[in-house]
């Protein structure tokens, strides 16, 4: 072997990940207001939360912090799903957000819908005043886990229809005001898959989480 070729075998480099990307101090601090509420919850005793507290601040790479949420339902950091999947099976990371952005759908007056066989991303940020919002995911394309959803809703409705094996936590919906949040699937907190976990605020009209309607009429 000669020079040149030792020195390019010695330079070749694996592409990076999601896993391997390095996480900035805002990231591990959020990780740990995320352990605060597991412990609120009791989903954590001390010595478990001083432990992963102590991980998630010496967390060099996303891998490695995310790590330390994955078997936490509801609470998981929206990129956390990336470190409970295998890297072989994992989808690439252009299907969770381009830009690592969340996806926006935002209407005024008029309505926001999804149906069908749509591609879900990992993270959904809806915002919509004095209209209805649908979220059909009995047909859709869904890679992740564990699908984010933060709803900005002011005097309108939300409905979201999960497949049947999925679960939904709404505990992380802040404030439901002149509004009601209603989960027919009754899974809220439980474990499924895919997880679709809430969050945001309803000011007035209604939330409801529900399967498809089986039958004629469905």
């Amino acid at each position: 072997m000669g020079e040149e070729e030792a020195a390019e075998t010695v330079t070749e480099t694996k592409p990076l990940g999601p896993r391997d990307l390095r996480v900035s101090d805002s990231e591990r601090e959020h990780v740990v207001e995320v352990l605060q509420k597991a412990i609120g919850r009791g989903m954590l005793d001390l010595d478990e939360f001083t432990e992963r507290t102590d991980r998630a601040l010496a967390a060099r790479t996303r891998g490695e912090l995310n790590a330390v949420l994955a078997d936490l339902a509801g609470l998981v950091h929206p990129a956390a799903a990336l470190a409970s999947v295998p890297s072989q099976y994992a989808p690439p990371a252009a299907s969770y957000s381009r830009s690592g952005q969340p996806v926006v759908l935002q209407s005024k007056y008029g309505s926001i819908l999804r149906n069908g066989p749509w591609l879900v991303p990992a993270e959904l940020v809806v915002r919509n005043k004095y209209g209805g919002t649908k979220l059909d995911f009995s047909q859709a394309d869904i890679p992740h886990p564990v699908v984010q959803i933060h709803l900005d809703s002011k005097w309108g409705s939300v409905e979201i229809i999960i497949p049947e094996g999925a679960a939904v936590d709404m505990n992380a919906i802040g404030e439901a005001k002149f509004g009601s949040l209603e989960d027919k699937t009754y899974t809220n907190g439980r474990q499924g898959n895919p997880l679709f976990v809430l969050s945001g605020r309803v000011h007035g009209g209604s939330v409801i989480v529900r399967h498809p309607r089986r039958g004629i009429f469905g």
